[in-house]
């Protein structure tokens, strides 16, 4: 089996790579850079560093790579084979290797009569919706309509903390143990794909909020309250025990949405957020605050990590989540120079207030009662 994976970077070899790899598929990377890609030709395998209570190494085998660049020709060949095509480039990305993947499906319809998935493994709701919509608009209605029941985009969800890092050697990677690779069943043509370690589901949408009010949600929680008092890690923040204890609050209040929403089991979730929490305890994760709490903007959505829950508690309960409400205070607090947006956040708080600011970015009107809350939980920082 031929797997072809676009981006060698961290994800990509410690958690794509690896588990498609383990899956026996023979693995090729594709990336732009160069010093990864010539290590990955020449050796054919690299490892996986394990970091939890105990540290366990794993020889990842069966790969290869192609320059994203100059061997375009040969990712086209590639792909026209392929049995699956997966991604992890980052949301931005994936208009700039749209044009590639059509060519090679397009190759695939003259040599080729076996299906193919293709798997955008990005952190975004619906990454493989939108790769398919750029990668439609390189193809004629004919060429489409030939692949409609040739190639399938799959929506996923993926969890795993691999952390910023830097090694000896360009390839080995350290990631977490726990890792959750949730992929929607609904457009698969044909049989499953066969993915070690990957939950295949019908409806998507449960999985992905689990994962984006839980663990975006407290990790967001955790840069912001951690920069206030001046932490330089999430594993040092964690360790704060009031800082612990405002996560796992806010984490039981998004808990109650999503209990509420799609009938998880309550118990079984708050295992989940249990584990969750303390997979940011883990030291051998370590990330800057700095990191995990940039694009303050972005985070600050209506529908994002912090406000979304907050509102639809909120709805569903009719009272204010005072924890939820602190963790978006200390977003409004955040003010790092180094990031764009954080500097962008803190002009607009001094010319409009944090009621404009909330007004403009989250979509809440001044009047909302969580607007309240929001002002009130600043002084408790």
């Amino acid at each position: 089996m031929l797997a072809v994976h676009f981006g060698a970077g961290n994800i990509g070899r410690g958690f794509i790579g690896s588990l498609l790899s383990q899956s026996g598929y023979d693995v090729v990377f594709v990336d732009v850079n160069e010093k990864v890609v010539q290590a990955l030709q020449q050796r054919g395998q690299y490892e996986v560093v394990i970091a939890g209570e105990t540290t366990e190494k794993q020889i990842v085998r069966n790969v290869s790579a192609l320059h994203s660049q100059h061997q375009q020709s040969e990712i086209i060949d590639h792909i026209a084979r392929a049995d699956l095509v997966t991604t992890a480039v980052g949301p931005n990305v994936l208009p700039l290797i749209s044009q590639t993947i059509a060519e090679g499906l397009k190759k695939r319809l003259t040599i080729c009569s076996q299906p193919v998935h293709v798997i955008a493994c990005e952190n975004m709701i619906g990454g493989s919706e939108h790769l398919k919509k750029y990668v439609w608009e390189h193809l004629s209605e004919q060429e489409q309509a030939s692949l409609k029941d040739k190639c399938a985009f799959l929506n996923c969800a993926v969890d795993r903390i691999v952390p910023n890092q830097t090694h000896a050697d360009p390839l080995t990677v350290v990631v977490e143990p726990f890792f959750e690779w949730v992929i929607e069943t609904k457009e698969v043509i044909g049989d499953i794909p066969h993915i070690i370690g990957v939950h295949f589901v019908e409806d998507l949408q449960p999985y992905i909020e689990r994962k984006l009010f839980t663990v975006n949600t407290g990790h967001a929680i955790v840069a912001y309250l951690g920069y206030h008092k001046k932490y330089e890690t999430i594993h040092e923040a964690i360790a704060d025990g009031n800082i612990f204890d405002d996560v796992t609050n806010a984490l039981r209040e998004s808990g109650r949405v999503l209990v509420h929403q799609y009938g998880w089991n309550e118990a079984e979730h708050q295992a989940y957020i249990k584990k969750i929490v303390q997979r940011f305890v883990n030291p051998s994760m370590t990330d800057e605050v700095t990191r995990v709490a940039r694009s303050p903007i972005r985070k600050l959505g209506p529908n994002d990590r912090l406000i979304r829950p907050a509102m639809t508690y909120y709805e569903c309960f009719g009272e204010v989540p005072t924890s939820l409400a602190k963790g978006i205070a200390a977003l409004l607090l955040f003010d790092y120079e180094g990031d764009p947006e954080a500097v962008q956040l803190q002009q607009t708080i001094k010319e409009s207030g944090i009621e404009g600011a909330l007004e403009k970015y989250a979509q809440l009107s001044s009047d909302h009662p969580l607007v309240a809350e929001i002002k009130k939980q600043m002084f408790h920082i």
